[in-house]
């Protein structure tokens, strides 16, 4: 039995040129420490906090492939969900695989075209720690295809969808400390079909609830949200993946000092000061501390 419901958000990786250089700038900014492990398909990097797995720092097999943060979604039949991710409209990159006895992991697209992973558990059940400093804390998907994003992560998943009650929907919504109890930032996924805006368009940003809970904050584990004139036409539909920090311009600066770039300033919502971040080879994701939410 997988330790993640269906749909739920249960690991991440990094996908990195150089490993010494990435253990360097997440050891000191997450305080993470390192263990290399050995599989039949090469080898990875265990990222601990306390002892306990927060994401996996993997080398890229070729020097084309993107500097990116991955986001994995709980299965509990890859095979079954892969046929649903492109009965859906979707598109399965690499179809899934036993990775020696700790997974059998698979990579997709939705209709937009952001990739994404699903992560069937075997001794490897994911995240081992979740919502606190120096780990995994929010992801949503960046669009300009929400209907059919929508409708189909409502197919493959299950999710239900609700509009965020955030006030201003040209910013990335700010994640919830991974807790259960916490409520994320912008839209929310409920379970109507593709949550209506007042002229019939779809909201700016929804927020995702597993299939079977209540539509609402409190139950969150995701977001979807609209790629409008602000973002460069250049950048593609993507995931963005947000880590718990103890102090958000804290983490800025060890970033910055450690060879990264700020992409989004800091900045206060309700459920935490939030940022994004290249890392010192590239990858983006974003930073948020909880501690400030209202």
């Amino acid at each position: 039995m997988a330790a993640f419901a269906e749909g739920v958000p249960c690991w991440a990786d990094v996908l990195l040129s150089d490993l010494a250089a990435g253990r360097r700038f997440y050891g000191e900014l997450f305080g993470w420490t390192f263990q290399e492990i050995a599989t039949d398909y090469g080898t990875f990097t265990r990222a601990l906090l306390g002892g306990k797995d927060v994401a996996g720092l993997v080398p890229k097999p070729d020097g084309r492939m993107p500097t990116v943060w991955n986001i994995y979604f709980a299965a509990q039949d890859a095979a079954a969900t892969a046929v649903r991710i492109r009965e859906a409209g979707g598109r399965v990159i690499t179809p899934p695989v036993w990775i020696d006895e700790f997974c059998v992991m698979a990579t997709a697209a939705d209709p937009g075209g952001a990739v994404f992973g699903i992560w069937q558990a075997g001794r490897h059940t994911g995240f081992a720690r979740r919502g606190t400093p120096g780990s995994y804390g929010w992801t949503e998907v960046h669009t300009r295809q929400p209907r059919a994003v929508d409708a189909f992560y409502r197919a493959v998943f299950g999710y239900g969808m609700t509009p965020s009650a955030s006030p201003s929907s040209a910013e990335p919504p700010a994640p919830p400390s991974a807790a259960p109890s916490t409520p994320p930032s912008k839209p929310r996924p409920g379970a109507s079909p593709a949550p209506p805006s007042a002229e019939g368009a779809p909201a700016d940003v929804v927020l995702w609830t597993p299939r079977g809970e209540p539509p609402d904050a409190r139950h969150a584990i995701g977001g979807r949200v609209v790629m409008g004139e602000e973002y460069p036409a250049v950048l593609p539909a993507h995931f963005l993946t947000y880590f718990v920090v103890a102090d958000c311009d804290q983490a800025l600066r060890t970033a910055h000092r450690l060879g990264g770039r700020v992409l989004k300033t800091a900045e206060d919502t309700p459920y935490g000061r939030f940022a994004v971040l290249a890392d010192n080879q590239g990858a983006a994701f974003a930073v948020i501390d909880t501690s400030t939410a209202g």
